[in-house]
């Protein structure tokens, strides 16, 4: 029976790292990534045997509905998750707050957010390194980046390769560049948004399934 502060500090050294062990190729991209699975999978075990309890106390959602050009409603979910990491004693520590994005044409959009945002807590609140290479062990002298074009991602999102994880990825990085509703020629020769290719992609592949 310890303090919560050092259960916390066992399960990160028993832990060790999680490597990133799967790998997405498709659409000429390949990377590397450790999954939501993975990752409780590595720490399930490591948490009981320490007496860690790990819970959800708030969670903040907010949706938004969008549909394909297929009349496919799609439910977008993004959630900031309050968590109570507990020790043997009952002790937790302070409040930890992480946060999820998620989209499904069903009704997991929330499930599948809130297991990002905990991946997110165990990963960051527990410094999981991955051991791989440091990326500033060699130098590569800077140049100019080129602007990835509309046309690339719809072609990697139309790729049948292309995983829902991945197409995930494409959705968060086409918000940050502004491009979700840029319009390009679908697979059938008619105008569509990137975020409506990817949303009927997205439904495509997993049947709505998470």
């Amino acid at each position: 029976m310890v303090p919560v502060h050092l259960a916390w500090l066992r399960v990160r050294r028993d832990v060790g790292a999680i490597g990133k062990g799967e790998l997405y190729s498709g659409g000429g991209t390949r990377f590397n990534f450790r999954g939501f699975d993975t990752v409780v999978n590595v720490y399930g075990p490591v948490t009981l045997k320490h007496g860690v309890s790990i819970f959800p106390v708030h969670v903040a959602a907010e949706y938004r509905d969008t549909t394909s050009s297929r009349n496919t409603r799609m439910h977008e979910c993004t959630v900031t998750v309050t968590w109570c990491v507990m020790g043997p004693m009952g002790d937790c520590l302070p409040p930890l707050q992480t946060c999820g994005e998620a989209l499904d044409a069903a009704d997991k959009a929330t499930a599948k957010a809130q297991s990002v945002a905990m991946r997110e807590l165990l990963t960051k609140g527990g410094l999981v390194p991955t051991h791989d290479a440091d990326p500033d062990s060699s130098y590569i002298e800077r140049g100019e980046a080129a602007a990835r074009s509309a046309e690339s991602y719809r072609d990697e999102q139309l790729d049948p390769k292309t995983s829902p994880e991945r197409l995930d990825q494409i959705r968060m990085e086409l918000r940050s560049l502004g491009m979700l509703n840029a319009r390009v020629m679908n697979e059938t020769g008619d105008q569509e948004t990137l975020d409506s290719i990817g949303g009927r992609m997205y439904t495509d592949r997993t049947g709505g399934a998470q």
